[in-house]
């Protein structure tokens, strides 16, 4: 059983983050039950090692005490995702946060387009992130500023795709794994795809299952974790 000086000394939680929850309601969740449940102090220090979009589940690492200074490390490590893209049709948010707001032809894709076009995108690629996303932009959120309607010119950024893998084909959805770098917008890549295909995508589903080492094989849901420290109280 862990113990309040454990988790002051540092932790790394494998948590299974669920669908529709932000990154940090999951953190929240943890840090009041590690309070409420186990007396730890309220200003003990918690925090995860990269976000992960509300509809999106899987890996989220979440680091307590004097293991939060390791955050910026583990944020580095190659991560691993499963999903899903939509082809024939785009969102301005790359999913399914908004509605389509265009459809494309896709008659002429079959899968050895789609095995091909897989190829452009291996290696270090240029990938503009979606313009609904957190990044700043002169000190206000992409997401802000889309929300407001406003136009804004959004700088390519380097990344890297270890791995691209096609899982499934029903079209119009495709089933894929990605091993990919730090920073790099799944959702951008839905969308590229598309674009590379002489057509358009979005993606319909996301789960991370890899940080570096670790997997969400290995993790436990926001509830169990809160019910696991109930039964050691």
């Amino acid at each position: 059983m862990k113990t309040v000086e454990d988790f002051l000394e540092g932790q790394i939680l494998l948590i299974d983050k669920p669908l529709n929850w932000t990154s940090f309601q999951a953190v929240n969740k943890l840090k009041y039950a590690l309070i409420n449940k186990l007396g730890l102090p309220k200003k003990f220090k918690i925090g995860h090692a990269g976000t992960l979009d509300p509809l999106a589940t899987g890996l989220l690492l979440v680091c307590t005490g004097k293991f939060t200074k390791r955050i910026t490390e583990l944020q580095g490590q190659a991560k691993e995702y499963t999903g899903t893209f939509y082809v024939g049709a785009t969102t301005p948010s790359y999913d399914l946060e908004t509605e389509i707001n265009q459809t494309f032809p896709t008659s002429h894709i079959n899968e050895a387009l789609i095995h091909e076009t897989v190829k452009q995108f291996l290696g270090e690629i240029d990938q503009k992130p979606p313009i609904y996303s957190a990044i700043k932009k002169d000190g206000v959120r992409l997401y802000e500023h889309a929300r407001a309607g406003e136009t804004v010119e959004i700088a390519f950024r380097k990344t890297t795709i270890h791995e691209f893998e096609i899982i499934r084909i029903a079209l119009p959805e495709i089933d894929f794994r990605v091993v990919c770098s730090k920073g790099t917008y799944i959702r951008s890549l839905a969308f590229d795809f598309g674009k590379a295909m002489n057509s358009g995508s979005h993606l319909i589903a996301l789960r991370r299952t890899k940080i570096g080492d670790y997997n969400v094989i290995d993790g436990t849901d926001v509830t169990e974790f809160e019910e696991s420290l109930s039964n050691k109280v």
